[in-house]
């Protein structure tokens, strides 16, 4: 709790202490946003947090283009001086996000579903803009006490939060939805932008169409959907033609790229959807083919994966598990920083062995330090079992946490996953391997549907490929014309 007062009292610093500041798009002075030197102070605070909490997707050719149009259009924004930073988060989730100072991502799972140049580029200058207009600042204004709530609202009680290890105010910041006024501002900047750059963005506007099919069936991800963090202004799509067609007129050029069969080709290879070689669920059970470990995943509970954990909980909110790695390779010494980090009373503190591995077992618990009115000093809040577990050189924490009351509810699904951890064997688990779009071309004349069926597509995923092609089933291909399809390899 400590951790969530001190982000408070930072955050309350910054809105009273900011000064008037002129919106470098509008020219008009902003009250309580901070000065240009904190916005980027915070935005490099940031970016390690976002990284470590989504990972980052390695393709040197793809980060080297976007890199390449992100300083392209950078320099011709209405704050060229920023460093601007351009990173490929290691996500299926369809979304693109920035933070104050100049950084900007993109998800491998929105780069899958860019079906040309002209696309990337309006939604690059869409990002661009939120920073350009310093619409993340005065969102980390509003958000000031909003984030108390979305830290600790990740499960029903705010005192499990901690061991949730949310993500950090950076990340909440982006999980928060910009308002229709900002989203309408910043397409008006990626059309202006991606114009200047010489791309066509009425291509930009068609991509609303795949945000809009894509988001019918978003599922549950570490990143929300781009239309959950970008509100859908009215009449976005008719907006975003009219506005390209004033830009082109105002510019010199006359020849806007789309660049569809260079996209294309960039992407070919790219990992589509989960992947499994960072861990998967399965008939409830998490398998992790890179680590080698498999455990049970309590049946019907909910479940989050990321390069930092993976957590469980059920639906009521009242418990929690997640499994992460803990510091050093001492079991002993790791369990007394556990202990110490969740200030906990030990009332149980075993070792052991958990299929054959090294363990140690604690369970603990946390009380009031002050009374207040309503509870005296002593009381306890929070129950936890954790057990770490030493395998093949690395120690692995399983936390499990409830409110006291609630604890022997939980407990047997607690001894289940982590009495369950083992070594994976199976060798179909062990060679899983992610999808990768494999860009091909149609031999003839035919429809989407057709193409696809004629590369093994099953029935069950057509509508899926043709969202991700941007295109209808129905739509005809001519000879020669390239689209996605999928490959495992």
């Amino acid at each position: 709790m400590k951790r969530l007062y001190r982000i408070f009292s930072i955050s309350l610093f910054i809105v009273l202490f900011s000064a008037c500041v002129k919106n470098p798009v509008t020219g008009k002075g902003q009250f309580g946003v901070m000065s240009e030197e904190r916005e980027i102070a915070m935005g490099k605070a940031y970016d390690p947090q976002i990284v470590a909490q989504f990972g980052l997707y390695v393709d040197e050719d793809l980060q080297a283009y976007i890199n390449a149009k992100g300083k392209e259009m950078a320099a011709i924004s209405h704050r060229p001086q920023l460093e601007y930073e351009f990173k490929i988060m290691d996500s299926p989730v369809v979304n693109a996000f920035a933070v104050p100072g100049g950084f900007v991502y993109f998800t491998r799972g929105i780069m899958a579903h860019f079906n040309n140049e002209a696309e990337f580029a309006g939604v690059l200058g869409h990002e661009i803009g939120h920073i350009t207009a310093r619409h993340s600042v005065v969102q980390q204004r509003n958000a000031t006490f909003a984030q108390l709530g979305l830290i600790a609202g990740m499960i029903a009680a705010p005192e499990l939060a901690q061991f949730a290890e949310p993500a950090s105010a950076g990340v909440q910041l982006l999980l928060l939805k910009f308002g229709r006024d900002a989203e309408s501002q910043s397409d008006e900047l990626g059309v202006e932008y991606s114009t200047k750059i010489g791309y066509d963005s009425h291509e930009m506007a068609q991509f609303f169409n795949t945000l809009a099919r894509k988001s019918e069936d978003s599922g549950a991800g570490e990143i929300p959907t781009f239309l959950s963090t970008h509100p859908n202004p009215l009449n976005r799509k008719e907006n975003v033609h009219e506005l390209t067609e004033e830009w082109q007129a105002n510019v010199a050029e006359s020849d806007f790229e789309v660049g569809r069969n260079s996209y294309l080709q960039m992407i070919d290879g790219l990992v589509y959807g989960e992947d499994p070689r960072q861990g998967f669920v399965e008939n409830w059970v998490f398998y992790h083919p890179d680590l080698e470990f498999e455990f049970p995943v309590p049946n019907g509970w909910q479940y989050q994966n990321s390069p930092q954990q993976f957590q469980m909980a059920p639906a009521d909110g009242k418990s929690l598990m997640f499994l992460a790695l803990a510091q050093g390779t001492d079991l002993q010494q790791a369990a007394g920083q556990l202990i110490e980090q969740y200030q906990l009373q030990v009332i149980s503190n075993e070792n052991g062995t958990v299929n054959g591995f090294t363990a140690i077992e604690v369970i603990g618990q946390q009380v009031t330090q002050q009374a207040t009115a309503d509870t005296p000093a002593g009381t306890p809040t929070v129950k936890a079992k954790i057990m770490l577990i030493k395998y093949d050189g690395r120690i692995y924490q399983i936390v499990g946490a409830s409110a006291p009351g609630d604890f022997n509810s939980y407990q047997s699904q607690f001894n289940t996953t982590m009495g369950g951890f083992k070594r994976l064997t199976d060798q179909s688990k062990l060679n899983r391997l992610p999808e990768r779009i494999d860009i091909v071309s149609v031999s003839s004349t035919m429809t989407l549907e057709q193409a696809l069926r004629s590369k093994g597509i099953p029935d069950s995923r057509l509508e899926e490929f043709a969202v991700l092609n941007g295109m209808e089933l129905s739509d005809q291909m001519a000879a020669g014309r390239l689209f996605k399809v999928i490959s495992q390899n």
